[in-house]
């Protein structure tokens, strides 16, 4: 539905804001007595996206690697050359830089803190452990995951704004500069989860250069996203390694990527990138637990794609698919809320979310709001540290998964209960 002369809530007076709020009470029980039961709480690729990688089912064609070497055996612990000269072009960064693993970039996040936690890294002084205490800084709104994982293993967590143009690299060398407990920070520098942020060379150069107190200082660099483009003008990630090494800081980058949204969530192939030495620190403890990846899975992606331009033109696929979708989350809310001035969002370039954001103070609600809709969307403040979103008012959107008049049904659903829950803050009524 779309209300009469939509203009901002702030300027209408007492009985147009209660004549609102009780349309969209009147929407909101039509959308309840409809028993709706819609999801976009989690950045999922959709079965017709998984269906463009069925070929793997069929491959790999041959038990070996072009070096002649039987892929079912053990062995291989950096994963195969031919993959990862794959994604060291797309990734920007050597192959010699890169390892290849299972098919999970978080379970590498994860290994890489419990290895600087037991045994420090390749610039550390001691291991992280036996600091007095440990932070990390984390640009918001962030990803949820990787603020869960700083919880569970007690590391601490201080927020920086994410800007268009990446973290605010200036508050950051700030925080950096004089606190040798701040050890590193995670960024996910192209299309960030949920803003659409895309890290700037000048801003990745000031991250890669800035002075900290801590001289084994991190940047966990997920590069989650780095080829899943919504349009043809496809945004270039920047090159961490190169612009660390040139600032005397080789180690300092730990990048991350995956082929979890590119072929099978499930069944893919992660990504580690970062000096040399730090290859060989992540390869010495791995080995103490591994003998190798699963070589066969890789040699299937590597059939599968053939080269980058091979994974380009996959890329190309995922986004006929995924970007209308977009582009209804954006025309649904734009017909809908705007005018009202009770909500921005961004319209994303590439990615899998939408960060919305509604008046302070309203966020829980509306999520609770969407629940007794059917609607279920990721918790108030799941894009801040410890859930606590000190604003209540970021929402993040992932309508990757949902079909697109699911996620027509998803915004109009969204729409009413921003509506409804900014018209009930302004009337005092909840």
């Amino acid at each position: 539905m779309t209300d009469p002369q939509p203009r901002p809530l702030s300027q209408m007076a007492p009985e147009e804001l209660v004549a609102l709020r009780d349309r969209q009470r009147s929407a909101h029980g039509d959308l309840v007595a409809e028993g709706l039961s819609l999801d976009v709480t989690r950045g999922k690729p959709s079965a017709a996206q998984l269906d463009l990688s069925d070929a793997l089912l069929r491959l790999p064609s041959s038990t070996r690697d072009r070096s002649g070497t039987d892929v079912r055996n053990y062995g291989g612990l950096q994963g195969l050359a031919e993959l990862r000269e794959i994604f060291a072009e797309l990734l920007g960064v050597q192959p010699d830089q890169l390892a290849a693993g299972g098919n999970s970039s978080l379970t590498m996040m994860r290994d890489c803190l419990v290895d600087l936690l037991l045994f420090g890294g390749v610039d550390s002084p001691r291991p992280w452990s036996q600091e007095e205490s440990l932070t990390f800084v984390c640009p918001v709104p962030g990803y949820d995951r990787h603020f869960a994982l700083l919880e569970e293993l007690g590391i601490g967590m201080v927020t920086v704004p994410m800007t268009p143009d990446g973290p605010d690299a200036e508050a950051v060398a700030a925080l950096v500069k004089d606190d040798p407990s701040i050890k590193g920070m995670w960024i996910v520098p192209t299309y960030a989860n949920p803003t659409g942020s895309v890290c700037t060379q000048e801003v990745a150069a000031r991250l890669a250069a800035m002075e900290t107190a801590a001289p084994d200082f991190k940047i966990f660099w997920d590069n989650a996203y780095a080829v899943h483009h919504l349009t043809e003008d496809e945004a270039k990630s920047a090159d961490i390694l190169s612009l660390a090494a040139a600032a005397g800081n080789p180690h300092r980058p730990l990048t991350f990527a995956s082929t979890s949204k590119i072929t099978y969530a499930g069944a893919g192939v992660a990504f580690l990138g970062c000096s040399t030495d730090q290859v060989a620190w992540y390869l010495a403890h791995l080995g103490k637990g591994s003998i190798g990846p699963d070589k066969v899975n890789q040699l299937r992606h590597v059939e599968l794609f053939g080269d980058a331009a091979g994974v380009r033109a996959h890329m190309a696929r995922h986004r006929e698919i995924i970007a209308p979708k977009f582009a209804e989350v954006d025309r649904v809310l734009s017909e809908r809320l705007g005018g009202y001035e009770v909500a921005s969002w961004n319209s994303p370039a590439g990615g899998y979310f939408v960060s919305l954001d509604v008046l302070p103070g309203t966020a829980s609600r509306v999520v609770a709001l969407a629940k007794e809709a059917g609607l279920a969307l990721t918790p108030a403040g799941a894009s801040f540290p410890y859930g606590q979103d000190p604003e209540d008012t970021n929402i993040r959107l992932a309508p990757t998964m949902p079909p697109v008049e699911e996620v027509t049904a998803a915004m109009e659903t969204v729409a009413t209960c921003v509506l409804l829950a900014a018209a009930e803050q302004l009337t005092k009524e909840n």
